[in-house]
């Protein structure tokens, strides 16, 4: 898969049970970018389709983002740790 070719959707945790992972790009629980507070998470699958448990209402993402967006979401403090760099 390439990346510019994804969508992106941040998830519930709550609804992780949900998720069929044969139908996205992580493969499981294991593998998927929770946010640091742990009440989300991301998954992605290719452009011009959409897995099935979006399409009947099962899981109802949070937002859906294409990649530079989600690039730029993963860099805020909700989802990532500041660095500190010590001389």
């Amino acid at each position: 898969m390439a990346h510019n070719t994804r969508t992106y959707a941040v998830i519930n945790l709550t609804d992780v049970g949900l998720i069929d992972f044969s139908q996205i790009g992580e493969s499981s629980v294991s593998t998927i970018r929770k946010s640091l507070d742990e009440t989300q998470f991301v998954i992605k699958w290719e452009d011009g389709y959409i897995p099935t448990f979006i399409t009947n209402g099962s899981v109802v993402p949070v937002s859906e983002y294409d990649h530079h967006s989600i690039l730029q979401l993963m860099q805020t403090s909700a989802w990532s740790l500041p660095i500190t760099i010590v001389e």
